[in-house]
């Protein structure tokens, strides 16, 4: 399915991305129908060949908050030295679709461009897997790559945990349960998260990709019978307190459903004293620094890996 229709809004559109509009995936018909199909456009692309320089293996993880083991892959750069950081990567998709070797081209980039060991997670999707299962999944991650006995050789006091949409939005719930918990994280990187659940249609932005009714649905399946009074950690736009939480860094387009959520969420952090970055992208849609060799993306990567390098204290290559 595709944007086929004429877009009244086309003049929101930063003029480099225009031209993409109409093979941009429809999603605000998602629904139980419809989830196979936005699975399939999202299924995994045929995986590149793995750079000399970079080795990626399948890793099996026990849980920690209940019995189900977490599946993810492991992204080791060779020439990353003992006690190198380490990143946790939580994928998009809506807490409904997505996985880890969807995210493969851009994880490896990240692993080589800052020398950093990556666990990219397959975290569990709803609806078969609603609230708290993603979330257990995240904590086992992030407790794996915590424990010295994972032979990994990491620096564990350079962890940081970046998540796109939904997996943003995962990411700063991991964030809240694991201030709770003592179980440090270095850095938040939050990719136009998916933070609350209570975001209201609006005027222009929404319109492409995620819209309105495409979130309605992903909360829908993701809260299941968390919806009636949703938890912080399920829905971290409603916590009443930010104080604990990582230095974070925030980058949203400006024509993105979650545009008013992401900045109330990054002033929210400022008012409780936390460290925070909030860029916003003119012109931009959801899922944009997808779209390679235009301005508005090179401008994203230069904003998110710099503020990555500065937290993790590595020096940027410049892949």
């Amino acid at each position: 399915m595709s944007n086929s229709s004429p877009d009244p809004d086309r003049g929101w559109v930063d003029p480099e991305l225009r031209p993409v509009l109409a093979l941009l995936p429809d999603l605000g018909q998602l629904s139980d129908a419809t989830l196979a199909a936005m699975r399939q456009s999202l299924a995994p692309l045929p995986p590149e060949g793995v750079p000399e320089a970079l080795s990626i293996e399948p890793v099996t993880l026990p849980g920690t908050r209940d019995t189900s083991p977490v599946t993810g892959l492991l992204y080791r750069p060779k020439a990353a030295g003992p006690a190198a950081p380490a990143i946790l990567h939580l994928h998009g998709g809506g807490y409904v679709a997505g996985s880890a070797q969807r995210d493969d081209p851009a994880v490896r980039r990240m692993a080589l461009r800052l020398g950093a060991v990556v666990l990219s997670l397959d975290y569990r999707l709803a609806p078969e897997t609603s609230y708290p299962g993603a979330l257990h999944d995240a904590h086992a991650g992030l407790s794996w790559l915590q424990d010295p006995s994972n032979g990994l050789g990491i620096d564990r006091t350079r962890i940081a945990v970046r998540g796109n949409s939904a997996g943003g939005g995962l990411a700063a719930g991991l964030a809240l349960l694991a201030a709770r918990e003592g179980l440090p994280i270095a850095f938040l990187a939050l990719v136009y998260p998916m933070l609350d659940d209570r975001t209201p249609p609006h005027r222009f932005a929404g319109r492409h990709v995620w819209t309105h009714a495409s979130n309605r649905y992903g909360w829908s399946a993701y809260l299941g019978a968390a919806a009636h009074d949703p938890p912080d950690t399920a829905v971290p736009g409603r916590a009443d307190d930010l104080a604990g939480l990582p230095p974070t860094w925030i980058g949203c387009g400006s024509i993105d459903l979650f545009l008013e959520e992401n900045l109330a969420f990054a002033a929210r952090l400022a008012r409780a004293g936390v460290p925070v970055e909030a860029n916003v992208y003119a012109g931009a849609f959801h899922g944009f620094n997808l779209i390679p060799g235009v301005a508005v993306t090179r401008r994203f990567d230069r904003d998110l890996y710099g503020a990555l390098s500065r937290a993790l204290d590595v020096e940027e290559s410049s892949l």
